[in-house]
Order: C-alpha cells, then structure tokens, then sequence
C-alpha cells in the first residue's frame, strides 16, 4: 500500500493508484540543475518519482539564489556543487526515494551511459550544446526527453518523442551561433518564468510516467509571462530529411564535432573553441557584458574580468577563460557569459 504521502496525487483520477505505482518505479535523468533544473527535480522528488539522476558541471553560487530554489546560503558559501546540494535538500524533502547525484559535464563520452537506463530525460540546461548532444543521444537509443528553456521572461518547451514526434533539429535546424542568445547572465530572467516553464515540462513527464501519451500538448509552447503572452506551434510528423532523426546523423555524439576545450599549460586557463564559430558582433557583446563586470574591448576582441575570472572572447567565438584550468568551469562560464 502506498504511504498518504501521495493521497491527494492518487485522488487526481488521470493517475490514480496504479500511475502513483508507475511514477515509484520510473527513472528519471536531470541534465543541468539550475533554476529549471531544480524546479524538475522538486516536483519529481514530492510526486514520488522512485529514481531520479542529477548531472551538473556547476557549484552553487550566491546569484543562483534569487531563482534555483533548492539552493541555501550556506550551499553559496560553502561552494557546493549543484548535484550534491540538490541532493542533500530533496533527502529533506523525500527521503523513500533514490536520489543520484553526478558532479561532471555532460559531453560526447558520457551522455549515452547516463540516459540508457532511464525512462524519461529532461533538459535543466542552459545551452544549446548540451540539448543538441541530449537530443541527438535520445533520439538514437529511443528515449522521450523534454527541451525546455527560460532567460529574461521569455521560455519555450517542446517534447520529443523520438520517431513519432519532430525531434529538436527538425525544430531548429541549425544550432545559434555563438553570443547570438541571450543568457540569464546577460539579460536576466525572473522566476515565473522558471516556474511556468517547469509546470509545463513536468506536467508532460507526469504524463509520459503513468502512460497518459494521449493527453500530451504536441506542440512547441512559447510563453513571454511579462507581456502575458502564450503561443503553442503545432507540431506534425518528424522531418525526413532531418539530420538526426532522418538520416540518424548523430554528429553531435562524434568527438570531432565537439566543442574542444584544451588546457593552457602553466597559465591557469582554458580556451574554449565551439563548434559553429561564426563571426561574433564584438561591440554588442560587449554590451550586453557592460553591467555584468570590467569590460574591455577591441577590434579583435572583448575581455570581461568577472569575480575570479576573466574571459577574453575573439571575433570567431573562441575564447579563454583564466582564473581556472579545469574544462568543465571554464565551459560553464563561457556558457553564461556568452551562450551557446
């Protein structure tokens, strides 16, 4: 017999008593847990989710506060890692359940073993490098995932169900250039829209778990809570002639399509060198960069000196990042800072 735990969850006829026994034998994969991140895992955690994974390449830091609600001060000031600290909080919050938590970046040589004994993925993450690797990892092993994005006031989210649904690159084709979105770190964001975005997301995963596919919203959801505005796009059948899911093109997956990060010898840096370096506008970037610390700027680059880091970004997207020579930080604050 289930605990009373879950009474008013198994009251909800469209899950009931058996979706509650679907939800407590369901694994779940959390990519990244910043503010949707946490929010997923939350609402996993209080709806008796029986295993859910954390993978995060980040700590904990005070600016996290205002939005990844899992988090404390003394997570900040103690520089915990995400996935411990979100581990630590939903033990509090649930502890019959299994919580795993992975302190390491998500890339081409681990994101297949962290999805293949799971039934669902969801994307807590804050760039379109990860989600394009997510994507193409479910989409050759088969497994449903859910895209999901918030900055400013402004998400999106869409479910994938591989084969039967358009996939991301069916969606969005060509991944954004480097410094072309914006970022939380760049113009902000507000947590209705992490809640919003996540209540979809989750209400879908709900969904998926106790087998409810019929009810699923099909449709790729924008939604801009400040202006009060909300969009749904409907989706039809996946593109034939999509790199990934029509071709099962996963060259995301390939070590050579990668972004490369190398560590500079002796001088505590990395450089960072994306995939799709196209030309970065300098004096925008340097704008939008212009509140957040030292800025300085050139016609051959822009340099931001932000807490204990400086991070010099070149006209073709490549980029250092002092202050560190460990791969998985210096991505993590390219990523912010100049979004992929």
């Amino acid at each position: 017999m289930i605990n009373e735990r879950y009474s008013r969850q198994i009251l909800f006829s469209e899950i009931g008593q058996t979706g509650q026994e679907n939800l407590l034998n369901s694994r779940v994969l959390i990519v990244g847990c910043g503010a949707l991140g946490c929010a997923h895992a939350e609402t996993l955690a209080r709806a008796g989710v029986g295993f859910t994974r954390i993978v995060d390449r980040d700590f904990v830091e005070f600016t996290n506060l205002q939005r990844q609600t899992l988090f404390s001060e003394a997570d900040a000031e103690s520089r915990l890692p995400k996935a411990i600290a979100a581990k630590n909080r939903l033990a509090q919050i649930n502890s019959e359940i299994e919580i795993e938590a992975i302190v390491a970046d998500v890339n081409y040589s681990n994101i297949e073993s962290l999805i293949k004994d799971c039934d669902l993925i969801l994307d807590g993450t804050d760039n379109f490098q990860t989600r394009y690797l997510i994507n193409d990892a479910c989409v050759k092993h088969n497994k449903i995932w859910i895209y999901g994005a918030a900055v400013s006031a402004y998400g999106a989210t869409m479910t994938i169900r591989p084969f039967e649904s358009p996939c991301l690159r069916c969606i969005f084709e060509e991944m954004p250039g480097a410094g072309s979105a914006p970022t939380c770190d760049t113009v902000g964001v507000i947590q209705p829209i992490i809640n919003s975005v996540s209540a979809i997301q989750m209400t879908e995963a709900l969904k998926i778990l106790t087998g409810n596919f019929a009810n699923l919203h099909g449709t790729l959801m924008q939604i801009d809570v400040w202006r009060n505005d909300w969009r749904k796009i409907k989706l039809g059948a996946p593109n034939a002639d999509c790199a990934t899911c029509g071709k099962r093109n996963y060259e995301f997956l390939e070590v050579e399509n990668t972004e490369f990060s190398a560590v500079l010898c002796g001088r505590n840096a990395v450089q960072i060198s994306p995939p799709n370096r196209a030309q970065i506008d300098l004096a925008t970037l340097a704008v939008k960069l212009q509140n957040l610390g030292n800025v300085k700027q050139n016609e051959y680059l822009v340099r931001l000196i932000v807490g204990e880091y400086e991070l010099t970004v070149f006209r073709d997207a490549r980029a250092i990042v002092r202050g560190t020579d460990d791969a998985a930080i210096a991505r993590s604050v390219y990523a912010k800072y100049v979004g992929v």
